[in-house]
């Protein structure tokens, strides 16, 4: 699952469904979550960009604010605590 999320690119986002999904285990969405929160971080893996199926970011190690702003500083809108979907999603293949 730390690959799936690697390959999501600067300025994007995906879900915790969407990589679930991508490796092959569509029920995952919330061990996704649960392994995503406690993984090395970044550079490594860019957790902070896979958020909630509707738009929510979701929960961080370093707290939701944190999270929000890193979505930020790579030019993704975070408005009232969530992110376009149509505007911000990847496609995980």
């Amino acid at each position: 699952m730390f690959a799936a999320a690697k390959r999501i690119p600067r300025g994007k986002v995906s879900t915790y469904g969407a990589v679930a999904k991508a490796i092959g285990d569509p029920g995952a969405a919330r061990a996704v979550g649960n392994a995503l929160n406690k993984s090395p971080g970044m550079p490594f893996c860019p957790c902070h960009r896979v958020i909630r199926s509707n738009g929510e970011v979701g929960g961080f190690a370093s707290g939701q604010a944190a999270k929000g702003n890193l979505l930020r500083k790579e030019g993704i809108a975070v408005v009232n605590g969530k992110v376009d979907l149509n505007r911000f999603f990847f496609i995980l293949r």
